[in-house]
Parts: structure tokens; sequence; C-alpha cells
């Protein structure tokens, strides 16, 4: 497994904290999940006060803060050395929203951002598309993480263009990238990490579901078996049937 600014992974999971009915359900959604990383927006932590920052600090767990509800890249630099200042951590996952329906990055004003707090000594995980240019760009920027939608924010629709996201994970061989954004069930998790890409970063799918604890203990164990299924290198697909049972031996009649 790649690894992360340097930090290896126990789980290719990453879960965020938004949404759930309450603190101590998220709480055994994380336990069930074996989830690595939870990502938290700065905005949620000062509305939640003090002891919602000590359950997530109380997970054992990495701490990704995020831009979210960021429209511009001032907003969005402001809002990333708030909450490294509040989180003590170089790492932000950098949202810069510029489509309010889809919630579609804005690729010029996430480049700009990027460049800044790259700068700065922060360590940037890009909420981005699959496009391959802006993807090259964030590169170039200094970004040695990318984190390509699967569908908008929340719609659970899955992974919309895997065309995409598959030749985006062959001209990146060398980045770690997460598919965040859009997952609704473990198997768009488990497909997504067959494909090859490095984690999945989901939160509605868990914090919404019936049962958020059994549902991320599903997410936990699909990423599982999608990175086995990555390394254990999968046929491809064929065209034509293909017996599996040699006419060697079968009786002539």
């Amino acid at each position: 497994m790649r690894d992360f600014y340097g930090v290896t992974l126990a789980s290719p999971l990453m879960l965020g904290t938004a949404q759930y009915p309450s603190p101590a359900v998220m709480e055994r959604a994380f336990r069930a999940s074996g989830a690595s990383v939870a990502t938290v927006s700065l905005r949620r932590e000062a509305g939640q006060g003090q002891s919602f920052g000590e359950i997530i600090r109380g997970l054992g767990v990495h701490v990704l803060p995020n831009t979210a509800g960021c429209h511009s890249a001032r907003e969005a630099i402001t809002t990333a050395q708030m909450a490294r200042e509040m989180f003590e951590t170089n790492w932000i996952k950098l949202e810069v929203i510029g489509h309010a329906d889809t919630l579609q990055p804005d690729p010029f004003g996430l480049v700009e951002a990027a460049e800044a707090l790259i700068a700065d000594g922060f360590e940037v995980f890009p909420y981005t598309t699959e496009d391959q240019v802006l993807a090259q760009r964030l590169v170039d920027a200094g970004c040695r993480v990318l984190m390509p939608w699967g569908a908008p924010i929340g719609s659970g629709l899955g992974l919309n263009n895997r065309y995409g996201l598959k030749t985006l994970r062959a001209a990146f061989p060398d980045i770690p990238l997460v598919v965040d954004a859009g997952l609704g069930l473990p198997s768009h998790a488990a497909e997504a990490m067959e494909m090859g890409y490095d984690a999945v970063l989901l939160n509605t799918a868990v914090a919404q579901a019936g049962d958020p604890a059994a549902m991320a203990e599903a997410f936990g164990l699909a990423v599982r078996a999608g990175a086995l299924a990555r390394r254990a290198d999968p046929m491809e697909p064929r065209d034509m049937a293909a017996p599996s049972t040699p006419v060697i031996g079968k009786a002539w009649l």
C-alpha cells in the first residue's frame, strides 16, 4: 500500500464525521469499520464544541481536516490555516466548490489554493474530478495525493465515469489516488479498490444508513476484498465462453 505523505495507513478506508444521528453512533461506526482516517470540517468542530473534538481524537485514527463549504481559494486557504492550528496537523483535504448543485470542484480555485497551501507547508489532499489535465496541474503544484470524485457528494451513485477513473489510475501510477464522494454501496468501494485505487473516502452512505455501524463494517470488508482482488491479478473479461471443464476424458458416444 502506498504511503500518504510518508504515512502508511492500516486500512484504505477513510470516513467522514458528519450527519450521524449522534456522536455515539458515529463512534460505533468508526469502531466497526476499521477506518484509518477521519475527515473533519473546521465548521463542524466549531459547532460541536470540545466534547466532539475529544471523541474524534479518541478514535485513534489519523485526522484529516477539510475545507468543506468553501467556494473560493481565499476562503479555503484561510479555513485550512485555522484547521492546522486547531488539529495540529499539516494534512488538509482541500475542497473549493465551483458548482452549487453538483458540488463539483472549481478547478481554477483548487489549483490556486493548492499552490498557496503547499508553499505554506501543508500536505494537500485535493478533492478533484477525474480530469487528467487538472490532475497534472495539481501534481505540478506539489500535491502528492489526488482525490477524484466517484460521483457528486452525497449522491450514492457510485463510480459515474469508470473509464475516466481507470485512465487516471494508469496516468499517475506513482501517485496515491483516493476515490472521494458519491459512493453509496460497499460494492462501489470494492470496485474502486479493484481498479487499483489506494483508498476510498465516504460519509453519507454510512452516516445515513439505517444501521451506520453495520454499513461501516460492510464498507470495511469491501475495501479489504477489493484490495486483495487487485493484488491477486484478476482475469481479464472475455468476449466468448471458455469451458472450465477439459474435454480430455470425455466419453464419446
